[in-house]
């Protein structure tokens, strides 16, 4: 598979690997890594025999976990000033802020939530710091959402290296690895989904009660 990040991975072997599902799930500079397509290329390569799946089980959700609390532990010291950090080269505030609108949004839940959405996925255990979110909470959602990530999208690239051809994984490798991301991230957007919406009917429930004015009783 003549893929970048099949090289990389070669490249950087195992400690690669940890370093940037480390730096990915919690390191402010690191929201631009390929974190769910590398995880995927991983399982995939395990199951050409390139790397060893008993390996990566335990590495890649240990390098997540971790990544988060030196993420949860930057934003508790750093607290509120690092929403007022100027866009630098390997910092963008509007990922920071939208992590934050995420984080009001579902609470503890988002550190679940964001493990499968790309951008969010960096800052959010950063914006729980700020929030100063009781660690013991973080630490359950973040145990919780870095072992069905970084677990579950290694064990689809396994599962799928296995059961599609070889050929025919090297010609559509790209467009797997989309689809994986997509399917792996549908939960999360489902759930983010049915929230927005059940606010919207609320809120159009109450316009409309708004527009109607006053219920009459039976006595007007």
């Amino acid at each position: 598979m003549g893929f970048d990040l099949v090289k990389i991975i070669q490249t950087g072997g195992y400690i690669g690997l940890f370093a940037i599902i480390f730096a990915e799930s919690g390191l402010f500079f690191g929201f631009f890594l390929p974190g769910d397509s590398l995880l995927l290329t991983a399982g995939l390569l395990a199951a050409q025999g390139s790397l060893h799946l008993g390996l990566l089980l335990p590495i890649l959700p240990v390098a997540a976990v971790l990544g988060d609390n030196v993420g949860y532990w930057f934003g508790k010291k750093a607290g509120p000033a690092i929403f007022n950090r100027e866009n630098s080269l390997l910092f963008r505030r509007k990922n920071l802020l939208a992590a934050k609108a995420f984080y009001e949004r579902h609470g503890g839940k988002t550190i679940m939530l964001a493990r499968f959405m790309p951008f969010i996925r960096t800052f959010a255990p950063i914006v729980a710091g700020a929030a100063e979110m009781h660690y013991e909470r973080f630490f359950f959602f973040n145990i919780l959402g870095g072992l069905l990530w970084a677990t579950g999208v290694t064990l689809a690239g396994y599962f799928l290296g296995n059961s599609i051809p070889a050929d025919k994984l090297d010609k559509y490798f790209l467009a797997i690895v989309l689809v994986v991301i997509f399917i792996s991230a549908l939960p999360a957007m489902i759930h983010v989904w049915r929230e927005y919406r059940g606010d919207a009917l609320h809120f159009l429930r109450a316009r409309w009660q708004a527009l109607r004015g006053p219920s009459e009783g039976p006595d007007a």
